[in-house]
């Protein structure tokens, strides 16, 4: 039996969202509440579904490609090594503006959870 603080590979799979993009979550458990950790992937030219996050914060780390974020009505352009905050409540999205994927990664704190998801569009 491993020690608790071993979590052995889920094997988890990329899958397609009604957002627009694809995820691949690397950490939702309901085990550890205070967090969840995913890669999202944008393919080129498409913009992310608006929405917000009720009750949850979202940090993106950008990883591959470029793309321009808006975060409560304002825009910002994006590349690899950036990072973006997006608090609780706020209306969000992002476009790959480059011809290769967008990849960042989806920290959320507390954890994501579906019923937490506000489409906004």
């Amino acid at each position: 039996m491993p020690p608790d603080w071993y979590v052995a590979d889920k094997g988890w799979q990329e899958f397609w969202t009604t957002e627009r993009c694809y995820i691949t979550e690397l950490l939702n458990d309901p085990s550890s509440p205070e967090a969840s950790l995913a890669i999202a992937r944008v393919e080129p030219g498409v913009t992310t579904q608006l929405h917000k996050l009720a009750g949850t914060s979202e940090r993106y780390i950008l990883r591959k490609g470029e793309g321009i974020v808006e975060v409560g009505g304002q825009t910002r352009p994006v590349a690899v090594g950036d990072q973006v905050v997006i608090p609780a409540d706020v209306p969000q999205r992002i476009t790959n503006t480059g011809t290769g994927d967008l990849e960042f990664y989806c920290l959320c704190v507390p954890r994501f959870r579906p019923d937490c998801y506000v489409n906004l569009e």
